[in-house]
């Protein structure tokens, strides 16, 4: 990107670039208590965007003072006041939609094409779909002689990540406000601007002042003071499975709700009777989406052992296609990882795999060919792995793909539920009817038969250590209220 992109960048996003030395607490754009400052970096130039502030303790106090001061009255608005607040919201958001996608694709590397077709989008359809669910909410029902009352549990901390960083804002502000609460945004320090974006839809919006609060910052210190906080009554977390281990630790003193979407290492199980040449070329294509950055990537394909040569064959061509480069380019398909760290993890498991014995069969260690600067990784894909294999127990956050054979259909159900995750899962078969049977074996909070997307109307989360909770239009909006059973009310 020359400095002459970088330029026309800055005067259109000129709000965005002077909010990110400041924070968003009570209604205003308020300097913080430090002068800690943070770069965004660029991960395809490896070149700063924008500076944010970095918050502290002070700043955390200072926020969460004004949601709780702001819950006492928002928490008694009506479904109608919410109904009207957050079709204001959808309708500033999509005024933004472009700021939006600009500020993803050069804060996370997002090819614009995605940046525009899913990432922006996505928090606008979880606004839509609370909205939808909260139309259909009923806040009280009556149980004999008692009145059971749904009420906003109260002052919300949220922490976000950088991989689908609208997702996520999107998935817990939505049902938030719909339900009453207030809250404290605590987004990525690698992919922060898009928050940015988001707290001025708010402001805009005339989301009251306190309801929505933003501090930057990074997790030992913002994400720490949130989940210990003792006037926070919810944490909402997405993120590593470590660092949710430590949020709930540090919530469990204040014994406050703790609802996690943590990490995954989801199976697509190809059976017998599937089309192995478009499932298989599909699913790696789809695999490459978001350069491998999604908690419910299905980086584990299990395929028949006797189809191996074939699924090689396929997923290697299909990897061969797939256009690597620059995120402004109209015809990418996959940019470079979100960070260097980023970057060092997937290359380090790349090795690892090549250590362990797994067959290489497209990409590899290093950047593509012919890059010199950027976080990019080559699109990999491993075959004869096996599921004692590191790559194929760890979350590996990138463009990375493993083939794991199987013996027949109790073993493919064997290896897919051989993980300490349970976030989704693929099956792809001829027979609905089978794979259906197979769906309802696997120990997942998702599956995706033939290739079928997930949807912002239904449930998403996971078993085991892929979290706790469930987000996401209806079943996500239940996640923020109490249940107050009032005896004798109806008597």
């Amino acid at each position: 990107m020359g400095d002459s992109q970088t330029s026309t960048i800055e005067q259109q996003l000129s709000s965005i670039i002077d909010n990110a030395r400041k924070f968003y607490i009570d209604g205003e754009w308020v300097d913080p208590q430090s002068s800690e400052t943070l770069d965004v970096i660029n991960p395809a130039t490896e070149k700063p965007v924008a500076t944010i502030a970095l918050g502290g303790a002070d700043d955390v106090d200072r926020a969460v003072a004004a949601a709780r001061k702001a819950f006492e009255s928002f928490s008694r608005t009506t479904r109608e006041e919410r109904i009207e607040l957050l079709t204001k919201v959808i309708d500033v958001y999509k005024s933004r939609m472009g700021d939006i996608a600009e500020v993803v694709s050069q804060e996370m590397g997002a090819p614009v094409s995605l940046a525009r077709g899913a990432q922006a989008p996505a928090g606008l359809a979880h606004l839509m779909a609370t909205l939808a669910a909260l139309k259909e909410m009923s806040f009280e029902e009556q149980i004999g002689t008692t009145t059971v009352v749904y009420e906003p549990v109260g002052v919300c901390g949220f922490i976000t990540p950088w991989n689908w960083p609208l997702n996520q804002i999107g998935a817990k502000v939505a049902p938030a406000l719909a339900a009453g609460c207030t809250m404290v945004l605590k987004p990525s320090e690698i992919a922060p601007l898009n928050a940015i974006v988001f707290a001025e839809v708010l402001d805009e919006a005339g989301v009251p002042a306190g309801v929505f609060n933003l501090v930057n910052g990074d997790g030992p210190t913002v994400g720490t003071a949130l989940a210990v906080h003792p006037d926070i009554d919810m944490v909402s977390f997405t993120g590593s499975t470590r660092a949710g281990i430590e949020v709930a630790k540090n919530a469990a003193p204040t014994v406050k709700r703790v609802a996690q979407e943590l990490g995954g290492k989801s199976a697509n199980i190809i059976l017998d009777d599937a089309d192995l040449e478009a499932a298989l070329s599909r699913d790696v294509a789809g695999m490459y989406v978001n350069s491998g950055q999604s908690c419910n990537a299905g980086s584990r394909m299990l395929i028949p052992q006797e189809w191996m040569d074939d699924a090689i064959r396929i997923a290697k061509k299909t990897t061969e296609q797939v256009v690597v480069g620059s995120p402004g380019d109209e015809g990418t398909a996959v940019g470079p990882v979100v960070s260097a760290a980023q970057f060092k993890k997937v290359q380090g498991l790349i090795e690892k795999a090549l250590e362990e014995g797994a067959t290489l069969v497209a990409g590899g260690p290093g950047r593509p060919d012919g890059v010199q600067s950027g976080y990019y990784v080559r699109p990999t894909v491993f075959a004869n792995v096996t599921n004692e294999m590191t790559i194929a127990q760890e979350e590996i956050f990138g463009p990375v793909i493993t083939l794991i054979g199987y013996k027949d259909e109790e073993d493919a159900l064997r290896i897919a539920n051989d993980t300490v995750y349970g976030l989704a899962g693929m099956v792809s078969s001829s027979d609905p009817e089978r794979a259906r049977a197979v769906a309802r074996r696997m120990r997942t909070g998702m599956v995706h038969l033939n290739g079928a997307p997930l949807t912002a109307d239904a449930p998403f989360g996971g078993y085991r250590q892929s979290g706790n909770g469930r987000e996401y239009a209806a079943h996500g909006l239940r996640e923020f209220l109490e249940a107050k059973s009032i005896y004798g009310d109806n008597a």
